[in-house]
């Protein structure tokens, strides 16, 4: 198999959205509701908890198992991280840019999550931390994912400096899906800065 195809693949898998089908199962347009994001965490707020965090793990699946093919199936062939880094890419613009639902798709923070499961599991461990910490002090979900998004890249600057050893495909990469995931929240950005972004609150608790 040629490399070319991998992406393509990841593009395909990252296009499926999970979110809009498990929605509407319950008979829920998601696009209609919440934030209209297709995302695990508009699914969590209109939905109800066990479907956003099926969501999550559908989200970020698809997000893992392409980088896993393509680490296993690529063989010795040049520029061989460019096109694993590059099929993780392409899976995470598939789910932000579904073309299923005319190009609008999620955030991509579970799908990135999903591929820097396969290729910076230490960067993820600090985004994640990042995110927790973030979110439980604030309870702004955007905030938290922008925060832990920026972290990933920092991190992956500071691995290489220790080690001594840079590598170019995963950094540029780490860079991209930083900026592309704050690029992503663009919209929430500007009611973070204009004090009228909502803090979550889970579906149980809202009227209490």
């Amino acid at each position: 198999m040629h490399p070319a195809f991998f992406p393509i693949i990841g593009f395909l898998a990252g296009s499926i959205p999970f979110g809009f089908f498990i929605a509407k199962s319950q008979g829920i347009d998601i696009r209609q509701h919440g934030s209209g994001n297709i995302g695990a965490t508009n699914v969590l707020r209109v939905v109800g908890k066990k479907f956003g965090i099926t969501c999550f793990i559908l989200d970020a699946l698809k997000g893992l198992l392409p980088v896993i093919l393509v680490q296993q199936l690529l063989g010795d062939v040049p520029q061989r991280d460019a096109w694993i880094v590059g099929t993780g890419l392409a899976t995470i613009l598939g789910h932000n840019y579904t073309p299923w639902l005319g190009f609008k798709g999620g955030k991509g923070i579970a799908t990135s999550a999903g591929v820097l499961i396969a290729l910076f599991p230490i960067a993820l461990l600090v985004g994640l931390a990042a995110w927790l910490l973030f979110f439980y002090t604030t309870r702004y979900v955007s905030l938290a994912s922008i925060v832990a998004a920026l972290a990933i890249p920092i991190t992956e600057v500071v691995r290489s400096v220790m080690a001594g050893e840079w590598r170019i495909p995963h950094l540029v990469f780490s860079v991209l899906i930083g900026f592309l995931a704050v690029w992503r929240h663009r919209s929430n950005i500007k009611k973070l800065i204009a004090g009228e972004e909502n803090r979550f609150v889970p579906k149980s608790k809202r009227g209490a």
